[in-house]
């Protein structure tokens, strides 16, 4: 799929492997739609590649609407890439033994609604707006990208609401893709592993924790790029045979349980 002269939606686009893939999609001629709840990192990465900002947060459905709407101004959605979500550390039982120190179900939620459900919303509204665009070559309308991780297959203590929040993408990607097919639209999804991005902090005590997660990895021995994301994120967009993939982005890694 030719994605010059297109509209693209990506969430999470003020940082990240959001942004990465942003710039990419512009690069490859693309006009980004940059989603995000942060407004100044999300403006000026925008500015960057001269795309538009809304402000979304992705337990909106409202939001969600309203940015898909202003992507449509850009041309015919054709792709969407899905960046936007949390993490959260939580032991499922507490050290004390009373129920009180549990893990916190609000917060258990909340990882779902944003990271599962928040994803979906996206899909289900920006696929409705991909249907109505006129079809290419094999009747092609669209392509979706979903980020999911290795927490969804490796999860480590502390990660059952993140890990069952991202094994819920891993696992919805067939049916959607199945959903969508009679629209012309293809769906896959990234389970990035130990990629270097803001979300690990800055700083002595970033780095080393940092070079401690390198443990696991396979080859080659470091922490992955946001650009490596975004350039198989593009690979899944542009090639039309990809479809109801999975795809791991992690050199090899198999993480430990903590």
């Amino acid at each position: 799929m030719d994605l010059s002269a297109t509209a693209a939606i990506v969430t999470g686009g003020a940082s990240g492997l959001g942004a990465a893939t942003a710039r990419a999609l512009a690069a490859a001629g693309a006009r980004v739609l940059v989603a995000d709840r942060d407004d100044d990192r999300g403006s000026a990465v925008a500015k960057q590649i001269d795309g538009v900002f809304a402000h979304v947060d992705v337990t909106s459905t409202e939001q969600i609407i309203a940015a898909t709407e202003l992507a449509k101004t850009l041309g015919p959605v054709r792709s969407l890439v899905n960046c936007a979500g949390i993490g959260w550390a939580s032991r499922t039982i507490g050290r004390d033994g009373s129920y009180d120190s549990a893990h916190n179900l609000d917060a258990f939620r909340k990882v779902i609604e944003v990271n599962t459900i928040g994803t979906f919303d996206c899909v289900r509204i920006v696929a409705t707006a991909m249907a109505a665009t006129e079809p290419l070559a094999d009747g092609e309308r669209g392509a979706i990208v979903n980020t999911a991780s290795l927490a969804a297959f490796d999860g480590q203590i502390g990660q059952a609401a993140y890990s069952a929040s991202k094994g819920g993408v891993v696992g919805m990607t067939l049916p959607i893709a199945r959903d969508l097919s009679v629209a012309g639209i293809r769906v896959n999804t990234i389970a990035p592993g130990l990629i270097d991005t803001p979300i690990y902090g800055e700083g002595p005590a970033s780095e080393e924790f940092k070079d401690k997660l390198k443990r696991d990895v396979l080859f080659p021995h470091r922490l992955g790029t946001a650009d490596e994301f975004a350039s198989l994120a593009l690979e899944l967009l542009r090639n039309s045979y990809l479809n109801a993939e999975v795809i791991r982005i992690d050199a090899g890694a198999r993480l430990q349980p903590k």
